[in-house]
């Protein structure tokens, strides 16, 4: 909306949908841009954590699974 556009025309220009900027502005609205990046970066660290624990709880289930003889 720099320069005075209007949220259309500044979303069309950014080949952005409107839907997708009032999105954005409400995850994001009251952030600064090292903040955003930096929650960013948070989220992408805890998916990847939340992989790490599925893998390593599935690795868990089949080592019980032979310990016991069930294979």
């Amino acid at each position: 909306m720099a320069s005075g556009k209007s949220t259309p025309q500044a979303c069309k220009e950014s080949l952005i949908a409107e839907q997708t900027y009032y999105r954005w502005r409400k995850e994001y609205g009251g952030l600064q841009v090292d903040q955003a990046r930096r929650l960013k970066e948070l989220e992408q660290e805890n998916a990847k954590l939340k992989r790490l624990v599925a893998d390593l709880s599935l690795d868990k289930l089949v080592l019980k699974d032979i310990a016991s003889g069930n294979s």
